[in-house]
């Protein structure tokens, strides 16, 4: 983590930030303004306060979130090329879900088929929505392995088949019987959670149950590691194994980005589990660690000086000097090349503001890349957090499990009878902790970025939209749903959900592109003139009033009703 004095100083901005966040919070009626006033925080990275995260989104604000089949198949499942994944539900979800994030994989075989190429699904129709679609289920798992031959087969539910009891657990084991591989289903409907966090969670008790543990066969290196949360979105995980090579690791799976089926089987034989995306895949990393004794850690791979950072880190937890010289010698070739570059970018960067607003990592790890070029990070937070990601890991024996979390199942998990083996002796583990040397090590976001910034947790386009009017960042990283409506605001936007066909962005090579691309996006010319809507044209604005209710009673009109406190709403021009 970087010392906390990096940023008890608070950028520079326009308007204080504690007035910022009241004028974004204005206006919103009082039951909705107290539950934002909770998600909208300013950072004190010393003392990270308590927001409220992993929440239901407010009905009628506009969110960038996914739902929890999305988090499942899109996220964490999808990525895997020689599964053959089924939809089971209307055709909608299993295009919506069909290569949408650029999920880059390379077949390691001539025989294997890549199947993130197709869109498989049993296109419910009304009929089976109102008589079962058990039936066509069985049918489509069927004609897709008559046609190829699959390793495994996932299955994947959407709300119509939670909502009509379809048991398509029964149907997978029926069929894994029946065809001799291995089929699983994840119970994934998309209103099963708050948003798509919830099926990232449902992905890792599947994934952990089905196919990690499925091969005994060790991968035959001196320093072996798994990549936990890295879907290689735009090549990312290629850079990464790249560097990794040249430094002597071995990486075993990388879940999910270009990873195998049978790279996952064997993926509990490795020595260290690295996390990337913690919201997405720490539940992997627990309870490997519980089953087969495989220790983790967190990593981050985005920025330089971060990779730098994670490299040594690797390095030490295998105690061998050997590793830790060439991992240095890496360090110091990679930096070499890239110091131009980072130079002539910084220059022409150097003071500009950024704000990030995304899923995953990336709202975090982005920063150390604008940090790398001299940008500031005024304002950041994530569509489908949780407090540990802010706040970092010690607040979770304090955070209360609610409804929602209780919908998705918790393993049991307990030590392997013949397979756990701790990968540290309690003396080894001694001696890393002596030198400094610390496992699980999440700090969270909050205590990374200065102190009076903004952190704002699912981000509303309102609140979107009155951060550019406040502060017009120089550049915003979001996700493909706002990313236009930002650009016409005349702000350049950024999307790092499936990088606007860029990258790569991770390790030295990703860092040299990003860099270069956020040069030209935020020292163009075209910008200045892009007149934002609140300067070009008049605007309608609702507000709550209970004066119009007053006014229709005397009338002896009965008022209409909108929600609880039956108020109306008065639109007014500006």
């Amino acid at each position: 983590m970087n010392t906390p004095e990096n940023f008890n100083e608070p950028p520079v901005l326009a308007i204080p930030a504690a007035e910022a966040r009241a004028q974004m919070l204005q206006i919103y009626p009082p039951k909705t303004r107290k539950k934002r006033e909770k998600q909208l925080l300013i950072n004190d990275p010393t003392a990270p306060p308590e927001i409220n995260a992993n929440s239901r989104t407010i009905p009628g604000i506009i969110t960038q979130r996914g739902c929890t089949y999305a988090g499942c198949r899109g996220v964490v499942i999808g990525p895997i090329y020689d599964i053959l994944h089924i939809t089971h539900g209307p055709i909608g979800c299993g295009f919506y879900s069909w290569l949408s994030r650029r999920n880059l994989v390379k077949p390691r075989n001539s025989d294997e088929t890549n199947f993130m190429q197709y869109s498989m699904s049993t296109d419910m129709q009304e009929d089976q929505i109102i008589f079962g679609g058990e039936k066509k289920l069985r049918a489509a798992i069927q004609e897709a392995y008559d046609i190829f031959h699959p390793k495994a087969i996932s299955i994947y539910a959407t709300c119509p088949v939670g909502l009509i009891g379809d048991d398509i657990h029964t149907v997978a084991r029926e069929m894994k019987e029946k065809l001799g591989i291995n089929i699983f289903a994840f119970s994934c409907e998309g209103y099963k959670g708050v948003s798509q966090s919830a099926g990232h969670h449902i992905a890792n008790n599947g994934v952990f149950k089905h196919i990690v543990g499925l091969d005994d066969t060790p991968v035959e290196a001196e320093f072996t590691i798994n990549i936990l949360g890295e879907y290689n979105i735009g090549g990312d995980a290629w850079a990464i194994d790249q560097l990794l090579q040249k430094c002597g690791i071995k990486v075993v799976a990388t879940l999910s980005g270009d990873v195998s089926y049978d790279d996952i089987c064997r993926s509990h034989t490795a020595q260290l589990n690295t996390v990337m995306c913690h919201r997405s895949i720490n539940y992997m990393a627990e309870m490997m660690e519980v089953k087969f004794g495989i220790p983790w850690i967190k990593a981050n791979f985005i920025g330089a000086d971060a990779t730098a950072k994670t490299l040594r880190k690797i390095a030490t937890y295998f105690e061998s000097q050997k590793l830790k010289d060439r991992v240095e010698e890496v360090i110091a070739q990679e930096q070499a090349e890239l110091r131009p570059v980072r130079e002539q970018v910084t220059a022409r960067c150097q003071g500009k503001t950024a704000a990030l607003f995304v899923g995953g990592s990336r709202a975090h790890h982005y920063q150390d890349l604008f940090r790398d070029i001299g940008m500031t990070p005024i304002s950041a937070g994530y569509e489908f957090a949780h407090r540990d990601d802010y706040e970092g890991r010690a607040v979770l024996p304090i955070i209360k499990i609610d409804a929602d979390s209780r919908n998705i199942e918790e393993l049991e998990v307990t030590p392997d009878a013949t397979r756990f083996r701790p990968r540290k002796t309690e003396e080894e583990n001694a001696r890393l902790a002596a030198a400094g040397f610390s496992y699980k090590d999440y700090d969270g976001m909050m205590r990374e970025m200065k102190r009076g910034t903004l952190v704002i947790d699912d981000i509303s386009h309102h609140e979107m939209e009155k951060l550019i009017e406040l502060y017009r960042p120089d550049v915003i990283c979001s996700g493909i749903k706002d990313k236009f409506v930002i650009e016409k605001m005349g702000v350049p936007c950024k999307q790092l959900h499936s990088y606007d066909y860029g990258g790569p962005y991770a390790a030295f090579t990703g860092a040299a592109n990003f860099y270069q691309e956020i040069d030209r996006l935020v020292n163009t010319k075209v910008w200045q003139y892009v007149t934002p809507p609140w300067k070009r044209e008049p605007r309608l604005e609702a507000r709550f009033t209970q004066q119009d209710k007053r006014d229709k009673t005397a009338a002896g009109d009965e008022p209409k009703k909108y929600g609880r406190n039956n108020g109306t709403a008065a639109a007014s021009e500006v």
